[in-house]
């Protein structure tokens, strides 16, 4: 056992102490945390405030008061404060009590001040219909609006409230803008005047507009998801992408430092470095050593992202949307699913003589990983199918299935749970064994690389 934890740490600390993994694995990460970590309070910093003019030629004299009102800043504030309370209601039920902490409804409030910038001041100045459209664009030429800061100019049609003779569609407007002008101005303008124009031909019109809303609006209200242990609110979003972080954390861990691991061994044995080692250990404790090496390595992969989105959570107030079950049993299927994608990787390792060889041997094993990825919308949206059930009990796929059933919106009985790992921790056993059959072959043979054929009759004949 000494001997297989010495290996261990040596496995350990020559993947973790190189450049390519303190840049790829631990200074990535730590740039995206400083970031996550910084964003949230760097957009406490509101852009510079929009102020100036917006010039209306309005023929119908009934478009440009309503467009004044609606540019107010009053109303620029009731619309965001509207606009942030359908975010929230559009939360689920974890979700809106996770965010319904002081801390977090600052910080939704910061990043929506952030996302909009800070209230324009906008006067909004009715020109002469008779006025001349070259010359009132001219302002709009100058940098930055010339002097009368002039951000845009509108031209309402003159049949934009009330249809011409014999046409079916109404008017529009033409909208003339300077070239810096911010794109959010520039829609909050557009709705401004839709707001203004429909207004104006309710009004032409004798109709009610509360009774128009009325009869052809319909409340989208969040379904309710009824299952055994009771009702909750759903979310077709969170049930889509917390599902795949799950799997892609795995993923992530498992492939990083399963591929490690059949780099090491290929360098070694293509470096005879291997034949000094077999002098001091034997081959089953060699490869062992280097199989717990590498899962600490995976383990610390998926330790710095796991930590990476736990720190953007608290960054926004939100760390009790985690599910301590659910990081369990993330950690525990790593270690199934390392055991037994690691121990192909370390038979490939020992059977080829150069990374290029073991492409091949390695394409079942790829493709048999990819299932769960490239089933991710089927068995995310149907976690209780038959073909998601069936999966969940398949090695080394039960592993990643299962944990996308756990974090979808209808998560599996506890004892198919359990089922997945005793069927995952016998998987492994199997690889580890056949691993070892074509280690103590391989690492000493060169020549022609092996075809997985091979590899079955060196697992059956030693």
């Amino acid at each position: 056992m000494r001997k297989i934890l010495h290996v261990a740490r040596r496995e350990f600390a020559a993947t973790v102490l190189t450049k390519g993994f303190i840049i790829g694995m631990l200074v990535t990460p730590a740039v995206i945390g400083v970031v996550v970590i910084v964003f949230p309070r760097m957009i406490n910093r509101n852009p510079p405030r929009i102020v100036g003019e917006i010039a209306v030629i309005d023929p119908t004299g009934r478009v440009s008061d309503t467009l004044r009102e609606y540019l107010r800043p009053e109303r620029f504030l009731e619309r965001r404060r509207a606009l942030q309370r359908r975010a929230s209601e559009a939360l689920p039920g974890a979700w809106k009590k996770a965010a319904g902490s002081p801390a977090a409804e600052a910080a939704v409030q910061q990043q929506v001040e952030a996302a909009l910038g800070q209230v324009p001041q906008i006067d909004v100045v009715v020109l002469n219909a008779a006025t001349d459209l070259e010359q009132a664009k001219a302002p709009l030429r100058a940098a930055g609006g010339g002097e009368s800061r002039r951000l845009a100019l509108v031209v309402v049609h003159p049949d934009a409230v009330h249809r011409e003779e014999g046409k079916q569609r109404f008017g529009s407007y033409d909208l003339f803008v300077h070239g810096k002008l911010d794109d959010r101005l520039e829609d909050d303008i557009r709705n401004g005047l839709r707001e203004a124009i429909v207004e104006a031909r309710i009004r032409a019109y004798g109709l009610n507009r509360d009774e128009i809303e009325a009869l052809t609006s319909v409340e989208r209200l969040p379904s309710r998801m009824v299952t055994e242990e009771g009702e909750r609110d759903t979310s077709r979003a969170l049930n889509l992408l917390l599902p795949a972080a799950f799997m892609v954390l795995l993923l992530i861990s498992v492939m990083t430092s399963g591929q490690y691991l059949l780099t090491s061994t290929v360098e070694e044995k293509s470096n005879r470095v291997v034949e000094v080692l077999l002098s001091a250990v034997s081959p089953m404790e060699l490869m062992t050593g280097k199989i717990l090496g590498q899962m600490a390595v995976g383990f610390l992969v998926l330790a710095v992202y796991a930590g990476l989105g736990a720190v953007a959570l608290l960054s926004f107030a939100m760390l009790g949307l985690l599910d301590p079950v659910l990081i369990v049993c993330m950690f525990v299927f790593f270690v199934l699913a390392y055991f037994t994608i690691g121990s192909f990787m370390a038979a490939t390792g020992s059977a080829v003589n150069e990374l290029r060889e073991a492409q091949t041997l390695m394409t079942p094993v790829m493709l048999l990983i990819m299932i769960p990825w490239i089933l991710w919308l089927p068995i995310s949206r149907e976690p209780n199918s038959l073909l998601a059930v069936v999966l969940s009990f398949v090695p080394p796929v039960g592993n990643f299935v299962v944990l996308l059933r756990m974090a979808s919106s209808a998560p599996p009985p506890m004892w198919q749970v359990g089922l997945s790992m005793l069927s995952s921790a016998a998987g492994a056993a199997v690889a580890l064994w056949f691993a070892a059959k074509v280690f103590r072959i391989g690492l000493l043979m060169f020549g022609k690389p092996p075809s997985l054929g091979t590899l079955i009759r060196w697992a059956r004949m030693s």
